[in-house]
């Protein structure tokens, strides 16, 4: 059975901050700090795992295991990024039936052609909605647990084909039996509230920095009517920021100590990542 907790939440109405992931550090820090929902983000998992853009270039056996990996790591329930389903309709059942199995609470599809781009990057094309319709149905159909596993549907579409289109795609995905909608990169604050205004289904803010869309605050978005946010891309491009400063002074000083980068606790770190049942279990049975 999927983590039943993001349903609850929704149902109750509960507004969700949820930081993206994109390897077994970021999920554990995330454990640490006490967020109840991480999110498997393709983009950041692509680039820590394979080094690769998120192009459609990671396929699914990949994803699944990192997924897999995320929901093993992290007590949180995991929401995961699935690109187009990785194919046809096919493809998409398997995918569905493979993320479940793999620990994943909530799966999100979006309408691009496959092999997709990141979300916030040009030259995306958006297959037929009927298209995206059609994988909708077969998602929600193929799930085991029907009432706590959720099915994300994403529109691409405001970068070529405008806003007129991507609503009416969040609508037609609505119909479909889309749990959560989720419009990407709208470029205003008011193209947020025009779709946030006209849907009864939660709404999911993607505040991805650097990204075209406003970063605005929880209060702000929840004002705006969106259910939950995620902010796919904000412990990556610390961690990125922190590890460039690091390497900067070690080349310059020689050394890595420097009150200019902290650096984690050590040992902190071999108990969060969870060496004491190492250490229990040698106390046993080591000879």
């Amino acid at each position: 059975m999927a983590n039943p907790l993001l349903k609850q939440k929704l149902a109750a109405g509960e507004f969700l901050v949820i930081p993206g992931v994109q390897d077994m550090i970021a999920t554990v820090m995330a454990d640490k700090v006490g967020f109840d929902f991480v999110y498997g983000s393709g983009y950041w998992l692509t680039a820590s795992a394979l080094g690769l853009p998120d192009a459609g270039i990671a396929t699914y056996t990949e994803m699944v295991d990192r997924m897999r990996t995320v929901c093993r790591t992290t007590k949180a329930a995991v929401i995961a990024d699935a690109d187009t389903g990785y194919g046809g309709l096919l493809n998409v059942h398997h995918t569905v039936r493979g993320y479940e199995a793999a620990g994943v609470t909530a799966i999100q599809i979006e309408d691009q052609e496959f092999p997709k781009k990141c979300g916030h990057t040009p030259f995306k094309r958006c297959v037929p909605v009927e298209d995206m319709v059609e994988k909708i149905k077969v998602a929600a159909e193929a799930r085991e647990d029907k009432e706590n596993f959720l099915i994300i549907a994403r529109t691409d579409a405001r970068a070529s084909l405008g806003v007129d289109e991507a609503m009416r795609r969040l609508e037609a995905f609505d119909k479909a039996g889309a749990d959560i909608l989720f419009f990407e990169a709208p470029q205003s604050e008011e193209e947020m509230r025009r779709a946030c205004a006209a849907f009864d289904k939660p709404m999911l803010a993607n505040m991805a920095d650097g990204g075209k869309t406003p970063i605005l605050p929880a209060k702000v978005l929840e004002e705006i009517g969106y259910s939950l946010a995620i902010f796919p891309a904000m412990t990556s491009l610390a961690a990125a920021a922190a590890m460039e400063a690091a390497l900067r002074n070690l080349k310059q000083s020689g050394t890595s100590l420097s009150p200019d980068v902290p650096l984690a606790d050590f040992n902190e770190f071999c108990s969060l990542i969870g060496f004491e049942e190492v250490w229990n279990f040698e106390k046993r049975w080591a000879r």
